[in-house]
């Protein structure tokens, strides 16, 4: 059996898999690829044969940038999950790289000093009283917003039914920047009868009263980059007008995400400002 499956040296195996012997501790370290023997002497690493066809698949995975983590988990799925999870880490690839392409026309706008795209928003202001808030904060990248925002919404509604159900609509506070390079953190508010104050015994706090200046996008502008635009456009308003913001800017969801269509208004751009 072992002449049918040979040990082959460190050297040979890498050049045979396509591979740098550095690679090979690399992924011996990440443990996707293990040495079948390692001489206890010289702490030589030999590989069988049978295993270049894992180490190849491990090349061809990294052709696509696939993150080490999530090639363990491919090298170990059964085959048809496997599959499923190369063709579900494409589309995430794809997803990302058509958000950056909207990103890139936007800087370019932005960049050359033009306005257009920003006149398309109406801004207008708005008296917000104090509110009393169920609440889930998180440090989160741009890409999980769309699944953390209304799963966080779904959690914080449910638990509104004990303090007699939801007062006004949800909004998400972004406490820093959530973008490539920062997490934020953002927080999911709920509003709950303020009456009720008492009587809650979960994530709770009080969202001050204040004025906002804001803007009403559709279900298609919430997507990241494009939102950029609406935000912008309401920090450019309340600098030309002679304000201030007084407080993080936040999004207001007002109506049925899962019902509403692209052209569907679903969503308040809003910042506290004086």
């Amino acid at each position: 059996m072992e002449d049918d499956d040979p040990l082959l040296s460190i050297g040979a195996f890498a050049r045979r898999a396509r591979l740098s012997p550095k690679a090979l501790r690399l992924y011996d370290r990440q443990g996707l690829l293990a040495p079948d023997r390692v001489d206890a002497v010289t702490g030589y690493r030999y590989y069988r044969e049978s295993r270049l066809a894992t180490a190849r698949l491990i090349v061809r995975l990294r052709g696509l940038d696939m993150p080490l983590a999530r090639i363990a988990e491919v090298l170990t799925a059964p085959a048809p999950e496997a599959a499923a999870l190369v063709a579900g880490y494409w589309e995430g690839v794809e997803r990302r790289v058509a958000a950056q392409r909207e990103l890139a026309v936007h800087l370019r706008i932005q960049l050359s000093g033009g306005r257009e795209g920003m006149d398309m928003y109406e801004i207008k202001q708005r008296e917000v009283p104090e509110q009393l808030v169920l609440t889930e904060r998180r440090h989160v990248r741009p890409e999980d917003l769309p699944v953390w925002i209304p799963q966080a919404c779904d959690r914080l509604e449910e638990e509104a039914k004990a303090y007699g159900g939801v007062f006004a609509a949800p909004f998400v506070v972004y406490h820093g920047q959530v973008n490539e390079d920062s997490d934020g953190p953002a927080e999911v508010c709920v509003p709950i009868d303020p009456a009720r104050a008492a009587d809650v015994t979960t994530a709770v706090r009080t969202e001050p009263a204040h004025r906002e200046a804001y803007t009403t996008i559709t279900k298609a502008q919430v997507e990241y980059p494009q939102i950029l635009s609406a935000y912008e456009a309401v920090y450019q308003w309340i600098e030309a007008n002679g304000g201030r913001e007084t407080g993080p800017s936040r999004e207001v969801y007002f109506a049925d995400w899962a019902a509403s269509g692209p052209a569907t208004e679903v969503c308040d751009i809003a910042v506290p400002m004086a």
